[in-house]
């Protein structure tokens, strides 16, 4: 099973000032941590693109490619590209380019986005949400699979035996997964094209969506794909410290980040009540120490047959030296106990 560690690139608001803190720092700070991730034997780092204040990245092609530059192993992914906002050819473009740098390190997660932000941003309409995924996602397997491409569809004008250009390391093919909430549509979908799936558990208890995971090896069977290279992935909330301390600490960033989603999205405010409970045996939050944190990642890989856990670990930006100190343990202590 591959361990590895996703991030959105959370910055701090300070109250005194109600500025943000420096992009530049976090920016620079993510690289020093994935650099540190590598160097722990991690397998996989995923960066999600948002395109709002609170968040330093809007394109993790440009963190991972700098990312590539110092690492020598890890895996580099987007974590999520939200293909409905973006133009497919591009994405293969920028990700190839990486995947060639990185000598054949680069993979696409691939969502609809829970954020809205980036369709008005780029000029999408929002009524074609699901339209535009599902043709985006048609046009860019086809870019993976093939060197000269005729596409048509509906919301794009057509590729008529185009070429795409530079191909990936991999005789041009890049790993290419699709990233879900919890829709069953969106599940089937993946199951039907035979991609490997990642499921963003972040609330509830992991539990609940077993079922959800059984419908995508059923369906991915169905379909006549080869069991053999099926993977599945979950995304949650994690992080690790052996000192209470942090942990109680890591509330406070949890709950400021959750609190300014939540404004905008008519949540209550979010309290501790739910914090200790996600952090529960049965709950979806990975936080704690070494040991509890590996145990519950055991309990998720047998239940689920997880191939891949990321766990996702600066939500609330925390301070640089607790970022890396967590980073240390799940490499050093959690990440043996799993494998």
């Amino acid at each position: 099973m591959e361990l590895g560690i996703g991030m959105f690139g959370d910055v701090a608001l300070d109250t005194k000032t109600g500025k943000y803190r420096d992009a530049s720092v976090k920016l620079n700070e993510i690289l020093e941590q994935v650099k540190l991730m590598d160097q722990a034997g991690l397998d996989v780092f995923a960066m999600g693109e948002h395109h709002r204040a609170d968040y330093a990245v809007s394109s993790p092609e440009i963190l991972l490619a700098a990312a590539a530059s110092i690492t020598n192993n890890i895996k580099l992914a987007s974590g999520v590209t939200v293909l409905s906002s973006s133009e497919p050819v591009k994405v293969y473009e920028d990700f190839s380019m990486i995947d060639l740098i990185s000598k054949g390190r680069a993979e696409i997660f691939v969502g609809r986005g829970s954020f809205i932000e980036s369709f008005p941003l780029y000029g999408y309409d929002l009524s074609d949400y699901n339209q535009l995924f599902e043709e985006k996602l048609d046009l860019l397997l086809k870019i993976n699979n093939e060197e000269n491409v005729s596409w048509s569809g509906i919301l794009r004008r057509p590729m008529e035996n185009q070429t795409v250009y530079p191909r990936a390391f991999n005789n041009g093919v890049l790993p290419i997964w699709v990233a879900v909430g919890g829709t069953p549509e969106s599940v089937l979908r993946a199951a039907k094209l035979g991609l490997p799936l990642v499921v963003a558990i972040i609330g509830g208890m992991p539990r609940q969506f077993k079922n959800l995971i059984e419908f995508y090896k059923q369906e991915y069977l169905r379909a006549g794909h080869d069991e053999s290279k099926m993977q599945i992935a979950i995304h949650s909330h994690t992080f690790v410290s052996d000192d209470q301390k942090d942990i109680d600490q890591y509330f406070f960033n949890y709950k400021s980040q959750m609190d300014r989603i939540g404004r905008t999205r008519g949540w209550a405010p979010y309290t501790k009540e739910q914090y200790n409970g996600g952090r529960s045996k049965d709950g979806a939050l990975f936080i704690g120490s070494a040991d509890e944190v590996a145990d519950k990642i055991n309990e998720v890989k047998e239940l689920f047959g997880l191939t891949r856990f990321i766990g996702h670990m600066d939500v609330g930006d925390p301070a640089h030296d607790v970022m890396m100190n967590s980073i240390e343990l799940f490499g050093e202590k959690v990440a043996p106990q799993v494998r």
